[in-house]
């Protein structure tokens, strides 16, 4: 194998390691979405990449938009909607918590 092709080869591969990086992030951040899902998911990404011989990128696109996508798909909307609520709820605590620093000055 020719060095040239040795090195493309591995900017291939370290692109479609961002790519699924990039996408795991962002999937885990989606609400309800556990580590199952996430390792369900990225099984699913990999089988594909590997019969097709796909880049991620090239057979699901941006990895935020598939991690949303996959996350409606793979994630039961009522749990979605508790995790949603829950975050909220945190969210605003936390919002008075930071303001009761703010006020004493912490």
């Amino acid at each position: 194998m020719a060095k040239k092709d040795r090195t493309t080869d591995a900017a291939g591969e370290k692109d479609r390691e961002k790519w699924m990086a990039r996408f795991q992030v962002r999937l885990a951040m989606q609400p309800g979405v556990d580590r199952a899902v996430v390792l369900q998911a990225v099984k699913e990404v990999t089988a594909h990449c590997a019969e097709t011989g796909e880049h991620p990128r090239a057979a699901f696109g941006d990895p935020d938009a598939c991690a949303v996508r996959t996350a409606e798909r793979l994630v039961p909307e009522d749990r979605a909607a508790r995790a949603r609520r829950r975050d909220s709820g945190v969210a605003a605590l936390d919002s008075v918590l930071q303001r009761a620093r703010d006020i004493t000055g912490m």
